[in-house]
């Protein structure tokens, strides 16, 4: 074997191995938070709470007593089993959490929204969002 040869099989092993990923990259999709509370089923709820009923929702469980907890949750799983066949599926139960975030999401825009549009005409305009984000500063 000549150098020639032998330069260009070490040149392409060099080449190979330094072109193999050094790092590993997170190629699996992770969903959002549901709650920014800290899930420990051992010591609170509250993680779920927010997950299952929305933020506005938990806390109004909150101030329920046991009973009336209870019932009102009689009432959701009811929403919650779209086949109605008396049990919650865990497909059922992704449909109803994603749709409590959406819910919550959409009333916030809704707030926001009304917050921003003073002259209540259906459109923020540039002044409108300026003064009610940085006040009369600008």
């Amino acid at each position: 074997m000549s150098i020639q040869q032998l330069l260009l099989c070490l040149s392409l092993s060099v080449v190979c191995v330094s072109s193999k990923p050094t790092e590993k990259k997170d190629r699996v999709h992770h969903d959002p938070q549901l709650s920014d509370k800290v899930h420990d089923d051992a010591q609170s709820f509250d993680y779920d709470h927010d997950a299952f009923l929305g933020a506005d929702e938990a806390k109004t469980f909150d101030q329920l007593t046991p009973e009336e907890s209870k019932e009102r949750l009689g009432k959701i799983v009811s929403k919650i089993d779209e086949d109605k066949d008396g049990f919650v599926t865990v497909e059922e139960l992704k449909d109803w959490i994603k749709f409590a975030q959406k819910r919550w999401i959409y009333e916030d825009v809704e707030r926001q929204w009304k917050g921003h549009d003073l002259n209540e005409d259906g459109l923020i305009s540039w002044e409108e969002y300026k003064n009610a984000t940085y006040g009369y500063i600008l």
